[in-house]
């Protein structure tokens, strides 16, 4: 593979996305900033972990940046199967955790991947995760992400939604984490877009999210919740926590290679629960949001009687 762009380019990229999001964010929160701490790898690169905490919207929010180098370890080699020396990961991952029980957990994570034979590859996406799911603004969600994708490959949305769907899954639970999203893994040219192209698509993407996001929070500012509400609330949280931590790749493999554990970890909510054998009252709001949590749900064309 000929390679067009340097790393340097694409760090930068990523970077600015970093700090667009963050202005974006602080905005959309009107209260809270974010808290910056840089760190370096001693292997080599570093990174920017950004936290927004107690927030008017945000409880907690993670903004992170990171471009790390180094040689290849042998957990490495077995984990990615490739074959080199050195590498170069670099990335922006976000989660957000609101307050308010009736706006949405969202997540987005773009990276990129290079070895020193020449072999890269672009991956990452974005996915919501509702404690309450409103079939309505899950599809603007789900619009505003296929709008995205078609600009660059007809076949992207429907691709990633069903990768979406089938990586956002509990198997122990047999359900998915949420509404889904878009998620893609090891993207080169070979899926007949430029390499500079796909390098556009995961700046259009981290530059979508306070947009996707800022639509669902300013839809309804502050809707009103109770105890049964915020319960509810730190369950799916604790759904959350469980797939992150159990399935979630980025977060294994990041565990398993030594990486700072603090950036890996801002994931996590501030607060979780674990009831015993929960079960939803029958015709409740959350049973509803139960009901929700399968895959291959088309949200684009499907209507709220979907169900």
């Amino acid at each position: 593979m000929i390679l067009t762009l340097t790393k340097e380019e694409v760090i930068n990229r990523l970077k600015s996305v970093q700090d667009y999001i963050c202005n974006q964010l602080e905005t959309l929160d009107g209260k809270a900033k974010f808290h910056e701490d840089n760190w370096v790898r001693e292997e080599g690169g570093g990174g920017r972990t950004r936290i927004l905490s107690e927030g008017e919207i945000i409880e907690k929010g993670g903004v992170n940046f990171s471009a790390v180098h180094g040689p290849v370890s042998e957990v490495m080699k077995k984990q990615l199967g490739l074959d080199g020396n050195s590498f170069l990961a670099t990335g922006v991952s976000i989660v957000i955790h609101p307050r308010n029980p009736f706006h949405p957990i969202m997540h987005m994570n773009v990276r990129y991947f290079e070895m020193d034979t020449g072999v890269y590859w672009f991956g990452g996406g974005i996915d919501m995760t509702p404690h309450y799911i409103d079939f309505e603004k899950a599809q603007n969600f789900h619009k505003d992400l296929k709008k995205t994708c078609d600009r660059y490959h007809v076949d992207f949305y429907p691709k990633f939604k069903t990768w979406a769907d089938e990586y956002f899954y509990i198997p122990h639970r047999e359900e998915t984490r949420g509404v889904g999203g878009i998620f893609y893994d090891k993207l080169t040219e070979k899926e007949g877009v430029s390499k500079e192209q796909l390098l556009d698509f995961a700046i259009d993407l981290g530059e979508l999210f306070p947009k996707v996001y800022a639509d669902q929070i300013n839809a309804d500012r502050n809707p009103r919740f109770t105890e049964v509400n915020e319960d509810w609330r730190n369950l799916r949280r604790g759904r959350y926590v469980e797939f992150n931590l159990v399935h979630d790749r980025g977060t294994k493999f990041g565990l398993k290679t030594g990486g700072r554990i603090e950036s890996i970890l801002m994931s996590l909510p501030k607060n979780a629960s674990w009831f015993y054998d929960f079960k939803a009252e029958s015709g409740s709001k959350e049973e509803e949001t139960l009901n929700w949590l399968k895959k291959d749900v088309d949200w684009l064309n499907g209507s709220k009687n979907s169900i």
